[in-house]
This record gives structure tokens, C-alpha cells and sequence, in this order.
């Protein structure tokens, strides 16, 4: 991992949008203010179903996807190639192992005491990130097109088979006894995983097979862009493409559910369909019709949004961490006695994520104004 000052490059801009304004929306969702329920969009689904909130996740993995196809214009020899991309897996890996580790230390009955490895979750988003990264870049690297879309097939179909066949009978898509919870019971063990979930990780090993195909399909939109003698006819074909990805992935849902937490293939499609509309809207916004005023505010995140993630992972971490009362910390503090009280439920609350989103986003434009970006 390196921080580098240097002058950023030509980018696409549509694209450092995408992925802004996928960060703004990802801290506005983990921090709603406390003192009331947050609006329902707003929170992941329980298990079956589908909200924005859900539509997060997937979209980062998309837009990771589509900034490798540009990334890899320039082809490197085969050891090099694997190298950076095995270094750059495990660095994220790590951070988010790490993420989930601090503060390393917690407050208990007899004053401040060492958190134990044996009690750190090893899977979370940073670590699927890392994982579909590795399992994507390896992909693209000896496929072309056709078999990277064969390949998706193959990861979503696999999956399904995968659930249906080893899974409890009958329970294919219970939360408990499908065989993804299972392996990671076996292979992580209880202690390593989501601890408010009893035993469930949203963020287990199997699930990064389907996961992959949101990159890919990512990586394939940008490759499209790329290579497309039009990027007005190619914005129509990806608008296009989304539809149809979304409606397949309704016509699938009533064999195989939509869920986040699970990761099902109905879920990969309907999100990379929602992605392929959005971006396509923004390529002809903002490259097409060159309305590119007030971009500035979601491309400052874009350009570092792993320090941004990060960075507004940590500090609300360090906020409760900082006891005001029996109830909680200062963030939790703020929401009650400040935003409630201002707008009481869950527009108080919205308005909470979003004055810490904005903090988030100050941090941003300073390293963004120096010229500071975090690249692993």
C-alpha cells in the first residue's frame, strides 16, 4: 500500500462519478443517526427481497470492474500481471481484516483489554472485494469476451447448483442450512464470523462466485466503451442490456429469490441491470451531452474511495468509542440529542448519516486538493 502525491491522470469522468456517488451512498446507509428506525430504503432487506441500500454493494463491485477494463489497456507480461494483482488482493484483504480488528482494543469490567484474534471476523465487504478482484482479474486475463460471458453463466448457474445440491433438502435458501453457511462454519468457524447474525456471514466464501460476475459484468461494460466505434450507440445497447438484465432477473426470482445477503443469481442480474442503466445515463449526461457542472462533488470521492470507505468506517468506530452516558458514544450522542430533536424519526437520522457523510467527503477534498490518493 502507497500514498502517493502526484498529479492525477485523464480519467472518465462518468465513471469517477459511478463510483462517488456509490461511496456517498454506501456511508449515508452504514451510519444512520440513532434515536429511530432509518427509512426502510435505506436498510438492507432482512433476507428475501430488495432495497437501495441493497443496491450498493454490487454496484462497487461493478464499477472495480469496469475501472480494470481501463486499467489494462496497457497489457503487462503474464509474471508481473499476477504479481500486482495477488498483492493488491491481499492488501485490501488485509485492510479489511484489519477494519473489522480495530480498535484492537475494548473496554471491559476491570478497564481496557487486548482484543483477541480468535474473535475477529475474517470475511466482510473489503475482503469479497479482494477475492472477486483476484478471482475476476485472473479471468479477464486468458479470456475474451464470449467466454468471460459463458464464464458468468457458468459462476451463476454453478452457484445455484451448488445450493440446491449440497444444501439441507429443502433448504436451499434458509439462511442457516444452506451449504455456503455451512462451509464457512467449517472453514472460518462461529467465532470468525458476522457476530450479530448467529452464525450467518452476508459476506461468506461461497458467495464470492456469484459476487465475481458483478465485476465481470462491469469489466465487460467498460470494455464495450472502450472498444465501441460509437459511445452514443454503445450507451443505447448497455441501456438496453440492463433492461433485459433486469427483467431476467425478476423471471428468475420466483425459483431463485432475490437476495442480498445470499447473493443469488437473480440478485447479480437485477443489480447489474440497475448498474448498466445508471451508468449509461451518466455516460450520455456527462460524456454526450458534456453536462458536467457540479460533478466535482461525486468524482472527489471517486478518485480515493478506498480511503474514504475506510476512513468513514473508522472514525464512527472512534466516536463511539468515546462514552457519553449508558447508551453509547458521541455519534450515537449526536443522532439523539442533536438530530432528533431538530427532525424527529427517520428524517433526524438521514440527517445524521448525512452530516457524517459530508465529513467523509471534506476528508476527501482535502487529499483530493493535495493530490493525495491511497492505492493499494
Amino acid at each position: 500500500m502507497s500514498v502517493i502525491s502526484t498529479a492525477a491522470p485523464k480519467r472518465f469522468i462518468a465513471l469517477d462519478v459511478f463510483r462517488g456517488a456509490t461511496i456517498f451512498l454506501m456511508i449515508l446507509v452504514n451510519t444512520a443517526g440513532a434515536g429511530a428506525p432509518p427509512f426502510a430504503q435505506l436498510v438492507h432487506a432482512k433476507w428475501i427481497g430488495f432495497t437501495l441500500a441493497d443496491l450498493v454493494f454490487p454496484t462497487f463491485l461493478f464499477a472495480m470492474g469496469n475501472a480494470m477494463s481501463f486499467a489494462l489497456r496497457k497489457p503487462l507480461p503474464t509474471g508481473p500481471y499476477v504479481k500486482g494483482l495477488c498483492r493488491r488482493a491481499a492488501i485490501i484483504f488485509l485492510l479489511g481484516f484489519l477494519m473489522y480488528w480495530f480498535p484492537f482494543v475494548a473496554r471491559g469490567e476491570t478497564g481496557w483489554a487486548f482484543l483477541p484474534f480468535d474473535h475477529t471476523r475474517i470475511p466482510g465487504v473489503l475482503q469479497r472485494l479482494a477475492l472477486c478482484y483476484l478471482l475476476a482479474g485472473l479471468l479477464v486475463r486468458w479470456l475474451g469476451v464470449r467466454q468471460i460471458v459463458l464464464a458468468c453463466i457458468v459462476l451463476l448457474l454453478g452457484y445455484w447448483g451448488i445450493l440446491l445440491a449440497f444444501s439441507e433438502p429443502g433448504l436451499a435458501y434458509d439462511k442457516y442450512a444452506n451449504i455456503g453457511t455451512k462451509i464457512d462454519l467449517w472453514l472460518i468457524g462461529p467465532a470468525h464470523l458476522y457476530k450479530k447474525d448467529n452464525g450467518f456471514d452476508p459476506e461468506g466464501l461461497l458467495g464470492t462466485l456469484p459476487a465475481t460476475v458483478n465485476v465481470l459484468a462491469g469489466y465487460l461494460a467498460g470494455v464495450a466503451i472502450l472498444r465501441g466505434a460509437s459511445l452514443a450507440r454503445t450507451v443505447r445497447l448497455m441501456a438496453v442490456a440492463g433492461v433485459g438484465l433486469v427483467l431476467a432477473g425478476l423471471a428468475w426470482a420466483p425459483w431463485f429469490p432475490i437476495a442480498k445477503k445470499l447473493w443469488t443469481g437473480s440478485f447479480v442480474l437485477l443489480t447489474t441491470g440497475l448498474d448498466l442503466i445508471l451508468l449509461a445515463g451518466l455516460i450520455a449526461l456527462v460524456e454526450l451531452a458534456g453536462r458536467q457542472r457540479g460533478t466535482s462533488f461525486f468524482t472527489i470521492l471517486g478518485r480515493n474511495p478506498l480511503a474514504i470507505y475506510l476512513f468513514s468506517e473508522l472514525f464512527v468506530i472512534v466516536l463511539e468509542m468515546v462514552r457519553i452516558g449508558p447508551q453509547g458514544g458521541v455519534y450515537h450522542w449526536i443522532g439523539v440529542t442533536l438530530f432528533q430533536p431538530l427532525a424527529p424519526g427517520p428524517v433526524g437520522s438521514l440527517l445524521c448519516a448525512f452530516a457524517y457523510t459530508m465529513v467523509c467527503w471534506a476528508v476527501a477534498w482535502a487529499m483530493d486538493r493535495k493530490g493525495l490518493i491511497l492505492k493499494a
